[in-house]
């Protein structure tokens, strides 16, 4: 039934399923207590209440939508997809990285519709996508058609995905992965995100530090009533230098700065603090570090 409803939404105009997802975004915040309180807290904990006050309900809405248009985005031909970018701003430094001859490491936290960056650079050269398995099994075929057509291929959040990304990234190709969202015990170190710990995955700087990468922080934003997306990519704001968790670290400000652009479109509702299963707690691992 799930994936049937998912290839029934695919068939909608975009336009009418970011009207739908709107409204079921605040559906989804009226009927979870507990979503509703993480949202809140989460915004007003990253931006402040006076922000968080004044964009909260435009929060609720975006994040509807960018649930609805998902099935849109992986099951439409992708050309019509591509088509729904109108705009691109710094694309020239995507020019420059492949001049330089080397891999390309796109980073995209979950703002706006993160999905449709991959497929935009797919009809431009061949990408590899980190990807974690969906939630709800019979929904995965769907998804994964729709994350590995043309030039786009997929390497699963494991050891064998983590090899295929590196052999990508020495093939002078390009890389794309959120890495906004909790890893596994044991795949990550607690640091600051928005000032509070959240455990952060480490892999998008161990790939960062691949001979002759490129690293370009890339997010599409949802434009008004359903006219598409503009794509914004960029290098980082400050070089990403150190050891593995001190460009973590990078990362995560790097992330901040393009989530302040436009705060009302990200994924504020997600548990982005969470400890993950088995894994330390951010006070023993603060004791470790200072051991």
């Amino acid at each position: 039934m799930a994936s049937l409803i998912f290839s029934f939404l695919a068939h909608l105009p975009l336009p009418l399923l970011q009207r739908i997802g709107f409204l079921a975004g605040w559906l989804t915040y009226a009927l979870s207590p507990s979503y509703r309180r993480r949202l809140r807290a989460n915004l007003e904990h990253a931006l402040g209440a006076e922000v968080a006050n004044r964009i909260w309900r435009r929060v609720v809405g975006e994040t509807g939508k960018q649930a609805l248009e998902l099935p849109w985005v992986l099951l439409r031909p992708q050309e019509e997809v591509v088509a729904k970018v109108v705009k691109v701003s710094g694309w020239e430094h995507v020019e420059a990285a492949e001049a330089t001859g080397g891999g390309i490491l796109f980073i995209t936290p979950h703002l706006g519709c993160f999905e449709i960056a991959a497929q935009y650079f797919s009809r431009h050269k061949p990408i590899t996508v980190l990807y974690r398995a969906p939630k709800k099994a019979v929904l995965q075929p769907v998804i994964n058609a729709g994350r590995s057509r043309g030039n786009m291929r997929l390497a699963p959040a494991d050891v064998g995905g983590v090899r295929r990304l590196i052999k990508a990234l020495r093939a002078r190709e390009a890389v794309g992965m959120l890495p906004d969202q909790v890893p596994g015990s044991g795949e990550g170190a607690w640091l600051p995100f928005f000032g509070r710990p959240a455990y952060t995955m480490t892999l998008a700087a161990r790939l960062s530090e691949v001979a002759g990468v490129t690293t370009i922080f890339a997010w599409a934003e949802r434009l008004p009533g359903g006219q598409g997306f503009h794509l914004h990519l960029r290098p980082p704001l400050q070089p990403l230098e150190g050891d593995v968790e001190t460009r973590t670290a990078a990362i995560n400000r790097e992330m901040e700065a393009q989530i302040r652009d436009n705060p009302a479109q990200y994924l504020w509702g997600y548990n982005r603090y969470k400890r993950p299963r088995g894994g330390p707690s951010p006070s023993s691992a603060t004791r470790e570090n200072q051991a």
